[in-house]
């Protein structure tokens, strides 16, 4: 087996110690397209495989809106509450340094690595979860004095 499948299969290892299903199954469908010879998808996903991931992550966010769980109503509400504003405030934030940290795993993938281990070490032992929006919800919690 080659060094880089090493290294996979070391952060599957990693994503099942720590209960990180998403980085578990990422780890082995790369070690499978390795291990078929699917080599030659490898520059289409990393063309692509963010955007179709933030797709992904933007549905599923905004399903309660799309299913009718959040009214209209409730969304006006949401100037009305200093609560709210701060969170739409670090909603906005949190966006910003998304796509700035996109920009940057996209011009450098050399930090990819030490990104994706840090998640894995922040879900293993600070029970963490690697979701973008659960930490905007984090950081608005701490502010707010919520837990």
């Amino acid at each position: 087996m080659d060094f880089t499948a090493l290294i996979l299969l070391g952060l599957a290892g990693l994503g099942i110690f720590s209960n990180n299903t998403p980085i578990t199954v990422a780890m082995i469908i790369l070690l499978l397209l390795r291990v078929l010879h699917l080599q030659n998808v490898f520059p289409w996903l990393e063309k692509y495989g963010l955007t179709i991931g933030i797709i992904i992550l933007t549905v599923g966010v905004m399903t309660p809106l799309a299913s009718g769980k959040i009214s209209l109503n409730l969304i006006g509400e949401s100037f009305l509450s200093w609560k709210s504003l701060l969170a739409i405030a670090i909603g906005m934030l949190v966006a910003f340094l998304g796509g700035r940290g996109a920009s940057l795993m996209t011009s450098q993938p050399t930090i990819v690595a030490g990104l994706l281990i840090g998640t894995v070490l922040g879900v293993a032992f600070f029970r963490g979860v690697p979701v973008g929006p659960l930490i905007a919800a984090g950081i608005l919690s701490l502010l707010i004095g919520k837990s």
